[in-house]
């Protein structure tokens, strides 16, 4: 299933929260759509899920124009944040709601949800309820019941955002792996970079309701063409190029650019160091510019360092 959103304008409140938005989201593509907080992400999927209405634009799905269908008419499953499991039916009653409200007979319910928690990998649970649950089986619950009716289009809203950080990665291959043996198009909203070069195989970055950049996660990060997308997927050193000779304006220089040298031509000083995935984050001045270096070995405050930059690996961006 495709997805084309053209010229989207949302409002809340009198205010303009999606500006003229323009979107395509290709058929079994794993789509992350990531921007800051309240930059309009939620917004966006609640309005292609029929929960906000559009005041312009339109929203097609396989070419066929849904802005004005009823919710329960679209073919598409939202997962949100704080999961919504009924605490006060079981497990597999959650996973089986759409499934009864669709009027699916129960011995074909029954079946749907014992296929289903053996693909999240909790068989056996149907009669459990939601609050005996972990929060990453409650999450594993959610994503079941949002699958069961096999929508078109599987719409994850933070789906990780409340769980403890060291269960996000193992479940957010879970996600994965699920959407992709379902076989269906999703589009998968967060603030975290991490979780967005994971899941994606393209991404849209959102900032105040309009899309400002698009493409894979290695294209955007190799060229994220502004300082605002290069800030927000994680660049150390996005800073103005001018007193480190590399011209006027702000450029990113990658950690890898950054040659470590007795010879080198610029001198920084040491302001601080940290610790991080298997080496140290040296952060150091250079006439007033802050750099990151990445190093095998701390280095004491106030100690100089000289080095090189590779120009050729250094990305020049927009305002």
């Amino acid at each position: 299933m495709s997805l084309a959103i053209e010229g989207l304008t949302v409002e809340l409140s009198s205010t303009e929260i999606i500006h003229h938005l323009d979107l395509a989201v290709n058929t079994g593509e794993r789509f992350a759509i990531m921007g800051p907080s309240g930059s309009g992400k939620s917004t966006l999927l609640r309005t292609i899920a029929g929960l906000v209405p559009a005041a312009a634009g339109s929203v097609h799905i396989d070419g066929t124009d849904i802005t004005s269908l009823p919710t329960h008419k679209r073919p598409i499953g939202l997962m949100f944040q704080d999961h919504a499991l009924f605490p006060h039916l079981g497990v597999g009653d959650n996973i089986a709601y759409g499934l009864r409200m669709a009027g699916i007979e129960r011995h074909a319910r029954d079946a749907t949800v014992i296929e289903l928690l053996e693909r999240i990998g909790l068989p056996g649970l149907a009669d459990r309820k939601p609050d005996t649950l972990s929060g990453g089986e409650q999450q594993r619950v959610a994503l079941a019941r949002t699958i069961a009716l096999e929508p078109s289009l599987v719409m994850l809203d933070e789906p990780l955002g409340s769980l403890d950080v060291a269960l996000r990665e193992d479940l957010l291959l879970h996600i994965r792996s699920v959407v992709d043996q379902v076989g269906t198009t999703s589009l998968y909203v967060t603030h975290d970079r991490a979780e967005a070069f994971s899941y994606a195989d393209r991404l849209a970055v959102i900032r105040e309701g309009s899309v400002v950049a698009v493409g894979t996660p290695e294209a955007i990060w190799n060229d994220p063409g502004t300082e605002f997308v290069a800030r927000l997927v994680g660049h150390a050193n996005v800073v103005d190029g001018d007193p480190l000779g590399l011209g006027t304006g702000v450029v990113t220089i990658p950690a890898s650019a950054i040659n470590v040298s007795p010879d080198g031509h610029l001198t920084g000083w040491v302001v601080d160091h940290t610790f991080d995935d298997g080496s140290f984050q040296v952060r150091v001045d250079v006439a007033g510019v802050v750099l990151t270096l990445r190093s095998d070995h701390p280095s004491d405050v106030g100690a100089s360092v000289t080095f090189d930059i590779d120009r050729q690996a250094v990305v020049r961006l927009a305002g």
